[in-house]
């Protein structure tokens, strides 16, 4: 049984970067001949130059915000999508909103790789704990695991209990989801007198597997990795195991161009530099160029002791903006708009994303009501139900509401993560 999903983990270096910057000239110039909206964003460049990572790093970074302007202004894609590129295909909507498709072919987010890595192989009983609904969130990892030969239970998220029963009946060998609800659903399992042992490996994303939580399932028996993926890219980056050891940092998968820049610009950083990761995929059906994913990483310069020659990052460093994600979902400051309009008097409110005892993510939204010099410390449990409702409604999430006892402060932060991504 191969350790190597395909010859590409272990081509060297060079021919890998020769490979990808071969293509790229044509591969643009046919990508903005189908994609008006790229072609807008790409205007007035010379394609035919961009030949290596110096002249990548002179094209326009593209920022969510900017694909979501666009997108509104000509839905659903924006002119991002090569329009026959759709047919057949299913297409997703992710907070913020940013509208996503899912390109053509097998194992479309290009999550194999990382599930092979993670000891996952053909036969394999896999639960699948990401969600189905709106996001590409459960598909990503699903086609992955079915193209590997696995056989995939969509259970999606939340109905703890249900969940639990389906795991004792087809007793699934993999676990898929985000780093804490497999933990939420071996502590119900066991809570009911039937505790679950079936699990052996894990692949986990959408969150951060914080060091405690690992070596929980490790006492178990359990294998964990993690893999770096987002909804418009697929799967990015993914651990590596070298002697039974999980190695530091991840392998960028392949088909990509990574690069870290200053956050806010398109400037490479220093090597060794933390940055946010900017990245093109080169796919016919929705070629993303420069996509800056406001995740903050490093280049790791030492060559992987697993064999695979891939470029490393330092996984996940935390986000060059303030979107968060909380749950496995992201939450977009934009979204916090809806609780101004839920009364005249909330002055600002600030959502801090902290980690309780038991590994799970606190959302906790504190409200300014009145001026700074006039700051009301009024109990309002009908603003607070109203408010709750409002960002439920908004985010899909739930958070603790309190009416804050002095002035929030007055720096432009709406959304404060407090956990601590080194304990």
């Amino acid at each position: 049984m191969s350790q190597y999903f395909d010859e590409h983990d272990t081509e060297s270096a060079n021919t890998r970067e020769r490979r990808l910057f071969d293509e790229l000239p044509s591969f643009l110039q046919q990508a903005v001949a189908d994609c008006s909206g790229l072609a807008q964003h790409l205007n007035g460049v010379n394609l035919s130059a961009i030949t290596n990572r110096e002249a990548l790093s002179k094209l326009p970074v593209l920022r969510k915000t900017a694909l979501m302007e666009a997108q509104s202004a000509h839905p659903p894609f924006g002119g991002f999508v090569r329009p026959d590129a759709l047919n057949g295909a299913r297409v997703f909507m992710s907070p913020g909103p940013v509208w996503e498709p899912q390109v053509s072919g097998i194992d479309p987010w290009q999550s194999a790789r990382a599930l092979h890595a993670a000891g996952l192989r053909a036969g394999e009983r896999v639960h699948n704990a990401f969600s189905y609904h709106l996001t590409p969130g459960g598909f990503i990892l699903d086609e992955g695991a079915t193209a590997l030969g696995c056989t995939v239970f969509p259970a999606g998220v939340g109905n703890t209990e249900a969940q639990v029963v389906a795991m004792r009946h087809f007793s699934p060998t993999a676990f898929i989801g985000t780093p804490d609800y497999l933990k939420i659903l071996l502590e119900s399992a066991s809570e009911s007198g039937a505790p679950i042992t079936c699990i052996k490996r894990a692949m986990v994303s959408g969150g951060a597997l914080f060091p405690s939580l690992r070596e929980y399932y490790e006492n178990l028996g359990i294998v964990t990795r993690q893999c770096y993926a987002t909804a418009d890219l697929g799967v990015v980056a993914y651990e590596t195991d070298h002697n039974g050891a999980c190695l530091p940092g991840m392998i960028i998968n392949q088909g990509l161009i990574v690069e870290i820049v200053r956050p806010g610009t398109g400037e490479p950083v220093a090597k060794g530099d933390v940055g946010e990761l900017v990245i093109s995929r080169l796919h016919a059906d929705y070629p993303l160029i420069r996509f800056a994913t406001g995740d903050m990483s490093r280049f790791i310069d030492e060559p992987s002791p697993c064999g695979r020659t891939g470029a490393r990052i330092a996984g996940w460093l935390g986000r060059a903006g303030q979107r968060t994600k909380v749950k496995g979902m992201f939450v977009d400051p934009g979204q916090l708009d809806a609780i101004y309009a839920v009364s005249a008097d909330i002055r600002r409110v600030r959502l801090t994303i902290s980690r309780q005892s038991d590994e799970t993510d606190h959302a906790q939204l504190a409200l300014q009501i009145g001026d700074d010099d006039a700051v009301s410390t009024r109990s309002d449990e009908g603003l607070i139900e109203q408010v709750s409702n409002a960002f439920r409604a908004s985010t899909g999430l739930s958070a603790d509401v309190l009416i804050a006892p002095e002035a929030l402060p007055n720096d432009g932060v709406l959304i404060h993560d407090a956990r601590d991504y080194e304990a």
